[in-house]
């Protein structure tokens, strides 16, 4: 049995070389959105157990900016907001996987 029904790791590298990371597209910022949407939404209480954390480099910068949701180890990129909220209202509240964000 997992500790958290739902883990999701924000990549929030940013590389000292100048190279691309997901820091680039404000993934800092976008946790940090997720985060407090989860909270405001209440599913990250002890029932839910829905838990939003950084990551350094997850590896996967071409595809950037990522976030991998755990524990079906569904890999996601996004561009606003509004991919962010779907992702929260499909995957994390409903358990369906939002195809067209899916890398």
């Amino acid at each position: 049995m997992n500790f958290y029904d739902k883990h999701v790791f924000f990549c929030t590298n940013q590389r000292g070389d100048g190279s691309a990371c997901c820091n680039d597209h404000r993934a800092q910022q976008a946790r940090d959105y997720v985060k407090s949407k989860v909270k405001e939404l209440g599913i990250s209480n002890s029932r839910n157990k829905i838990r939003i954390n950084s990551a350094g480099c997850l590896d996967r910068c071409s595809e950037g900016p990522v976030i991998v949701v755990y524990p079906e180890g569904t890999w996601y990129t996004y561009v606003d907001e509004s991919d962010l909220d779907e992702i929260i209202a499909e995957h994390l509240q409903n358990g369906r996987v939002v195809e067209r964000l899916k890398i």
